[in-house]
């Protein structure tokens, strides 16, 4: 059977918010738009050039089920966590927390040379595993991978493989594809895409064409079902995540951080915190 390009199914407008104690986002997944791309349940994007619009960050706070992964492309953010995690990423480094059964941390941003800039994607916990042990992975810079096709095209593989090479990323129960995609002006980028996955694009610099649609950034495209993308530029260059994984098809309670299957779960969470035990050893 010849391979099917996906189509675009919606493009979405990022909706400015404010989190933690008082820091300024752009949100695509997550809100009344779009609540999830199954199994992505969150997507923000940081970054200014005040520092008043982020130095508040986000002082220590829970999750549980969930997986949050944040990618730095200017400035740093300096972590700690309650399974005794702590330090700092900087441009190109990757932070991927499982939350698990709980995990109680802290995100505070910095300027490097008065830039701060970066992702954040919440990733959903299959119901038999979200209970499970806090895990923690950094990735630097120098561990990501780069794919230098010969038009140009040049793609960080952070998760997943493509063109046989793969990505540092590696045991996360979605089985996803994570990918920082620079397409020069004039040029065509394909990026293969398993069929099934549930997958989006966001276009963060320049514009691009996908399947015959033309979209500026900051946009977040949903794509349809298929084999492959193709993310198409014209006279000016274009950068944005690929981000694809399996769906997991299991009914979501949201509260805040928390993210389960029921709400009487996410009430255990709640009365877990209350009661100091949210924290297992």
């Amino acid at each position: 059977m010849a391979a099917q390009l996906r189509n675009v199914a919606s493009v979405v407008v990022p909706q400015a918010v404010i989190e933690g104690a008082g820091v300024r986002l752009k949100r695509s997944i997550g809100t009344g738009t779009l609540n999830y791309v199954d199994p992505f349940l969150l997507l923000d994007h940081f970054g200014s050039d005040d520092p008043r619009d982020y130095l508040a960050g986000f002082p220590m706070h829970p999750h549980r089920g969930i997986e949050t992964v944040t990618y730095m492309l200017a400035g740093e953010v300096t972590h700690k966590d309650s399974i005794g995690n702590s330090g700092t990423i900087g441009p190109g480094d990757v932070q991927w927390m499982t939350s698990g059964r709980g995990i109680m941390h802290e995100e505070m941003p910095r300027p490097r040379e008065g830039r701060m800039e970066g992702f954040q994607l919440w990733v959903n916990m299959p119901a038999k595993l979200k209970m499970t042990q806090p895990r923690y992975q950094e990735i630097a810079a120098g561990q990501i991978p780069e794919v230098r096709r010969e038009d140009g095209t040049i793609i960080r593989v952070i998760a997943g493989t493509v063109d046989g090479v793969c990505g540092p990323v590696v045991d996360i129960m979605a089985n996803p594809t994570y990918l920082d995609v620079f397409v020069p002006a004039n040029h065509t980028a394909s990026l293969a895409i398993e069929r099934g996955q549930d997958a989006f694009v966001y276009l963060f610099e320049g514009q691009a064409v996908l399947a015959t649609q033309a979209v500026p950034n900051p946009r977040l495209v949903v794509l349809e079902d298929g084999d492959y993308v193709d993310v198409r530029t014209e006279n000016e260059p274009a950068r944005c995540l690929f981000v694809s994984g399996m769906p997991l098809h299991e009914p979501i309670a949201r509260y805040g951080p928390f993210v389960m299957n029921t709400q009487g779960e996410i009430q255990q969470a709640l009365s877990d915190l209350r009661n100091g035990t949210f924290i297992q050893p």
